[in-house]
C-alpha cells in the first residue's frame, strides 16, 4: 500500500453515449489533474491577468491542444456549478466511468488485494468528491456508485475530490446489490458502516480483500444493501455528536484499512 508501488490509473475510453457528453471541469487543482492525467480537454476558459500556478497550466493546456479562450470573470461565474472556479474552467469529454472487472484488474496490476469503497446513495456532490479524494489517498482501487438515487461525476464532485477523480476509477452501476453479490462471488468481503454494528471497526479484518460500503446522508445504508453485506461494523464515538458524515466516516474507515495492510506488510 505504499507510494512507491502505487502504480497510476488509466482510465478506459468511454463506451456509451452518456460517458461521450461534455462536463465543465473547475478550479486550479481539478484542471490540472484532467491534464495531467493526459485526459482530452476541448476548451480552456481562463480569466484575464493570471499568474502564478495558472502558468503551469496553460503551459500544460497549450501542449495537449487544448483552446484555450480568455473570457471576462462575469462570463466564468455565470458559467460555473461550483461557484468557486479560480479563474479558470475546463470543457472535456465527461469522465468515463469503468467497470468492476477493471476495478480488480487495478488491484491485481499493483500486486495488492483489492481495496473497495461502494457508496449506497449519496446526494451532495460534495459529499462524493470529498469520498473519492479520501479513497484515492488511501490507496483504493476504485469507487462503486447507483446509477439511481445518487449522485455522478458532476463538476462539484470533481472539484470536490482535488483532482483525484482523475487517478481513481469510478464505477456506476445498475443495482448496487447485484454487484455487492459479484464482488463476494469474486472473493471480496464487504463491510457496511452503520451506528449499530456488531463489531468495532478495529476489530475487523480490512487485510484481505475487501469492501467498504457508506450509507446515504441521512438514512445510511439502504435495508437490501445491509443485508449483503458480510458484516455491519461501527465506529466508536466518544463524544455527544453520535455520527459522522459520509466522508469523515469513509476516511475513518479506510485508514483503518491502510494502517492493518501496512502492519500486515511489516510482519510479512
Amino acid at each position: 500500500m505504499s507510494q512507491k508501488n502505487k502504480k497510476p490509473y488509466h482510465h478506459k475510453k468511454a463506451e456509451n453515449h452518456e460517458e461521450q457528453e461534455t462536463t465543465l471541469y473547475e478550479g486550479r487543482n481539478a484542471v490540472m489533474e484532467l491534464l495531467r492525467a493526459g485526459r482530452t480537454v476541448d476548451k480552456l476558459f481562463v480569466a484575464p491577468d493570471q499568474n502564478g500556478r495558472m502558468a503551469d497550466i496553460l503551459a500544460m493546456a497549450k501542449q495537449a491542444g487544448a483552446v484555450i479562450t480568455q473570457v471576462d470573470r462575469r462570463k466564468l461565474d455565470a458559467m460555473s456549478e461550483t461557484g468557486v472556479h479560480q479563474g479558470v474552467i475546463a470543457q472535456a469529454a465527461a469522465h468515463a466511468y469503468v467497470s468492476l472487472d477493471d476495478i480488480l484488474q487495478t488491484a491485481a496490476d499493483r500486486g495488492e488485494q483489492p481495496l473497495i469503497l461502494i457508496c449506497d446513495g449519496l446526494t451532495d456532490p460534495h459529499n462524493l468528491g470529498a469520498v473519492i479524494r479520501s479513497a484515492e489517498t488511501a490507496g483504493a482501487h476504485g469507487v462503486v456508485i447507483p446509477k439511481r438515487r445518487s449522485v455522478g461525476l458532476t463538476a462539484t464532485a470533481a472539484k470536490a475530490s482535488a483532482g483525484a477523480i482523475e487517478h481513481i476509477g469510478v464505477a456506476r452501476v445498475t443495482n448496487l446489490a447485484a454487484a455487492i453479490d459479484e464482488l463476494k462471488e469474486k472473493g471480496v468481503w464487504v463491510f457496511g458502516a452503520d451506528a449499530g454494528g456488531d463489531k468495532q471497526l478495529y476489530d475487523a479484518d480490512f487485510v484481505g480483500s475487501t469492501a467498504i460500503v457508506i450509507g446515504s446522508e441521512g438514512n445510511g445504508l439502504s435495508r437490501i444493501v445491509r443485508e449483503k453485506c458480510d458484516f455491519i461494523v461501527s465506529i466508536p464515538m466518544k463524544g455527544k455528536v453520535n455520527s459522522l458524515n459520509a466522508s469523515a466516516a469513509a476516511a475513518v474507515l479506510l485508514d483503518e484499512a491502510v494502517l492493518q495492510r501496512i502492519g500486515e506488510d511489516s510482519h510479512g
